[in-house]
């Protein structure tokens, strides 16, 4: 019984990182972080090396299973990818029709994993508040960048999943918010949304590569310098506030490619400016309690993840 708990806790933990990881601003690798599950991610996708692949070869199922801890792998990715795909047209719809809630949500998401990251520095000085502010500088800008307009090929939709696999294992930077910078989120939205198999092989080789190649870039630069690293992680985590400001003016639009107009580009701005240029309803209490609930279910993920220790090995 204590097993079975143990594993439908890591699938929760899957199912949040997969949610995550669909939204752009937010990073299946944060839920990681703030649920205590993180390093053993990294930990067992190193283990998928050459020695791995040579037992896989000599059919040492077991042995290989065991050590790319393979209950621990299945478990969380079959979270994953479940909530990726059931979520896929969920958020689809919700950005459409109900914008300032999902945005709002959002807001509140990365508002508290970047104060759960930043409790984790070890030790401040002077290195760690330089990076913290430069990160900041940094995911603030290149959220004012407009998305680009990029190629379909199949080269492309390979480097987008090598990019995008990348920041969704890192605390605080979102593969989503990576894609929607490559012009491809709407995109893969899309492929996910309608199972499209040809592309989604494509996108996927390039995240199973992306995956087993910065696992240990990142694990390295963490082992190194740790509270540098997780400082410039929340700044960019707190920079990219800006992109999921739920109050937005558009200032420019681009066609779909339904033949449709839709925002390209456009900038934050106050509640009560939204309701002066857009006549709309600001929807400002609807807003904090949307925000106001993605709080207490971070706040409740990190306090399950302190409760209960890892179930698998590290």
């Amino acid at each position: 019984m204590k097993k079975f708990n143990d594993n439908f806790l890591l699938f929760i933990k899957g199912v949040a990182m997969g949610g995550a990881d669909v939204i752009p601003g937010v990073s299946g690798g944060t839920i990681a972080f703030i649920t205590g599950i993180y390093e053993e991610l990294l930990n067992s996708i190193k283990a998928i090396d050459l020695s791995a692949i040579q037992l896989l070869f000599q059919l040492k199922f077991r042995v290989f299973w065991e050590k790319i801890n393979g209950n621990f792998l299945l478990v969380l990715f079959s979270g994953i990818l479940i909530s990726l795909f059931s979520l896929a047209k969920l958020i689809s719809y919700l950005m459409i029709n109900e914008p300032i809630s999902i945005w709002s949500f959002f807001f509140g998401l990365i508002l508290i994993s970047a104060v759960l990251v930043l409790k984790k520095i070890q030790h401040w000085h002077l290195g760690t508040f330089l990076a913290l502010i430069f990160g900041g500088i940094i995911a603030y800008f290149i959220t004012t960048f407009s998305p680009a307009e990029t190629s379909n090929s199949n080269i492309f939709i390979f480097f987008s999943g090598m990019l995008a696999i990348c920041a969704m294992i890192l605390p605080g930077i979102s593969g989503s918010f990576i894609l929607l910078i490559l012009g491809k989120y709407e995109y893969i939205i899309n492929v996910v949304k309608d199972f499209n198999i040809d592309v989604l092989i494509v996108f996927a080789l390039g995240c199973v590569t992306g995956l087993l190649s910065f696992a240990r870039l990142i694990s390295w630069v963490l082992a190194k310098f740790y509270n540098i690293t997780i400082a410039l992680l929340s700044g960019f985590m707190i920079g990219s506030i800006n992109k999921i400001w739920p109050w937005k003016e558009v200032i420019e639009y681009r066609i779909d490619r339904h033949g449709d107009q839709v925002p390209l580009v456009d900038q934050s701005i106050l509640p009560n400016q939204y309701f002066e240029i857009t006549g709309n309803d600001p929807q400002f209490l609807n807003a904090l309690l949307f925000t106001t609930l993605a709080i207490i279910l971070v706040l409740g993920s990190e306090r399950i993840g302190s409760w209960i220790s890892p179930p698998f090995r590290k």
